[in-house]
């Protein structure tokens, strides 16, 4: 099976230059935990999480008006189209990640693989593991 098989296609992305309330605002109103950051031209720059604005923001008194850029990861794990679950598992479990951005030949985004996509989709062995290795303290 490959990573294309079960990503969630053409994520909601933001900007650098959106603030961390409006990321917020779209994870809250897409359902989801994490947003991949894009520039002008759809290339992904990062991924921002709920825990980014929670632990890195919220908590260390920023305001609501900062940008993404500043709460962001940029040494964001990416994933091919082709590439194989197992191996797209393994690397999440390396990094201790709950999600791998997909992007096409042109580096950009183009879709998710998250830990839920993997438990709903792939194999048992490939959730047990992942689950594991992810949750494994550091």
């Amino acid at each position: 099976m490959r990573v294309q098989d079960i990503m969630t296609k053409d994520p909601t992305c933001c900007r650098p230059d959106n603030s961390i309330a409006e990321a917020a605002k779209l994870m809250s109103k897409m359902d989801c935990g994490a947003l991949p950051v894009v520039d002008e031209a759809g290339v992904l720059v990062g991924v921002v999480t709920d825990r980014d604005i929670c632990c890195r923001g919220v908590a260390e008194g920023k305001s609501g008006n900062i940008w993404v850029a500043e709460l962001m990861s940029s040494d964001v794990l990416t994933v091919a189209l082709a590439d194989d679950i197992s191996a797209c598992c393994d690397r999440m479990e390396e990094r201790q990640v709950r999600r791998a951005i997909v992007i096409d030949d042109a580096g950009k985004c183009c879709g998710i693989v998250a830990q839920a996509d993997i438990a709903r989709k792939g194999t048992s062995g490939d959730t047990f593991e992942l689950v594991r290795d992810v949750s494994e303290p550091r």
